[in-house]
């Protein structure tokens, strides 16, 4: 189901669904498994329209980005026989829609479930079968861990690409001009995940406020950190901090999470 008749006309075009049912809460009833994949802002109205409809024993999972808010909104709404357990694969481009999937997208790929109690381990198993399947390996994590990882390495990067863009934007004409002729590479990836859905990032951001928040304060003292030292003219201090963080890219490419390549892993 999705509420655009765009792209449902597209899912079958690509051929990538069974069936589409236009109704709501006709498109859960007799589900194993229903998976809320939209922004977080809209969990509230789906639930409330889909809870009465799921059958017993039916999985309710989704793949939001802001686990706290998530948990805390949904288990309010749902009915006692319902098992509701959330879930977060961290895997994606900045591109959305239909057309940005592709067959390798979870290969590989962290899905973070974060269970809400024990009483339902074979339902728990189902779930991570089901990201095994397509490639995922799956991770326990608390709701709380699993914001506060999620801010450092998903929600603030988004944010400062989405600032420098934005700086970029507002620079005088004839500057902005050179800015998009002469992008290099670094300019050129934050653009790419500033294109990313701002419904989306509006709705984390506002959801995860509380961890981004913290970890903006970091990042701010960091950065005056390094104004700092450029403003000292502090060559040892400014080549330990890049020597400090260029580990932490190769540590990532090891861990098979990125390859080194001028697209930076991402699907051609």
């Amino acid at each position: 189901h999705d509420k655009s008749k765009i792209v449902l006309k597209k899912t079958i075009k690509l051929k990538i669904t069974n069936h589409i049912e236009p109704n709501l809460r006709k498109s859960v009833e007799n589900s194993d498994l229903v998976i809320i994949c939209t922004p977080l802002g809209t969990y509230k109205e789906i639930v409330s329209v889909i809870k009465n409809h799921l059958k017993k024993n039916c999985i309710l999972t989704d793949v939001g980005s802001a686990k706290i808010f998530v948990t805390n909104t949904v288990s309010k709404l749902i009915n006692k026989n319902t098992i509701w357990i959330p879930a977060h694969p961290v895997a994606g481009t900045e591109q959305s829609g239909p057309e940005a999937g592709f067959a390798d997208l979870f290969k590989n790929r962290w899905c973070i479930i974060t269970p809400i109690n024990k009483k339902n381990p074979n339902s728990v198993k189902k779930l991570k079968n089901f990201w095994k399947k397509i490639g995922s390996k799956v991770q326990h994590m608390s709701a709380e861990h699993h914001d506060k990882v999620m801010a450092i390495t998903s929600h603030i990067p988004h944010l400062i690409a989405y600032n420098i863009v934005g700086t970029a934007a507002n620079l005088e004409k004839d500057t902005k001009s050179e800015v998009i002729k002469y992008s290099a590479s670094g300019f050129r990836d934050f653009t790419r995940i500033a294109s990313s859905d701002p419904t989306m990032w509006r709705d984390i951001a506002l959801n995860n406020r509380k961890q981004i928040l913290h970890m903006l304060e970091k990042f701010n003292l960091d950065l005056s950190n390094l104004k700092r030292a450029i403003v000292k003219k502090d060559g040892n201090k400014l080549f330990k901090l890049f020597s400090k963080t260029r580990k932490i890219r190769q540590a990532i490419v090891k861990a098979g999470q990125d390859i080194n390549s001028p697209n930076f892993g991402r699907k051609n």
